[in-house]
């Protein structure tokens, strides 16, 4: 059975992480139900171009109207994997941390909470204010995930796109999906450990 996937894109800065989760999502065949919030479509042109918008619905393979609450994802019954939101703004973050299914967004990731499904946020936003540390320490306790867009510099990343394909790589990986997608520390073998 192919796993399913709720792929979030809210406003925040950090577009491209949205469209690296749904191309390594859709390389591990699994379907996507795609929901970008009115601000997402906006930030995705402006920051990855004029054709991202139409690139990121095309690797999905359901396009929901973030305004649908009545979606069949706003629904517990309807099985799926567990949920990502790439890039997450601070709005979207406190909108689910305080229960305020306002938006197809919002209440699917509410569900996953409530359903005790995989939810990741890659919250994107510095520096933090202590309402966006609250907000993240609400969902933490609730059940879910906080991945901030940190690059592993470890891995001596050679272009932005390399940082960007790693954070979304962890992203995907935090649903446990098979093997993992991200590269991993590797050690060098001659390296002696003090």
């Amino acid at each position: 059975m192919i796993a399913r996937v709720i792929l979030g894109v809210a406003g925040a800065s950090g577009a491209a992480l949205g469209l690296s989760v749904a191309r390594q999502l859709s390389e591990i065949d699994v379907e996507i139900d795609l929901v970008t919030s009115p601000a997402a479509e906006r930030t995705l042109t402006e920051e990855c171009g004029a054709e991202a918008l139409a690139q990121l619905q095309g690797l999905a393979t359901r396009v929901q109207d973030c305004r649908d609450i009545g979606a069949e994802i706003a629904s517990g019954s309807v099985p799926v994997a567990g949920m990502i939101v790439a890039p997450c703004s601070m709005r979207s973050l406190s909108a689910i941390a305080h229960g305020m299914d306002d938006n197809l967004l919002t209440r699917a990731a509410g569900v996953q909470l409530k359903e005790r499904r995989p939810l990741v946020l890659v919250t994107r936003e510095s520096p933090l204010t202590l309402a966006h540390l609250r907000n993240m320490t609400s969902v933490t306790e609730m059940g879910g995930v906080i991945l901030p867009p940190v690059p592993a510099f470890y891995l001596k990343p050679k272009s932005v796109e390399d940082i960007v394909t790693q954070i979304a790589a962890r992203a995907v990986d935090m649903l446990r999906l098979g093997a993992p997608v991200a590269r991993g520390w590797k050690p060098e073998l001659d390296q002696k450990l003090s």
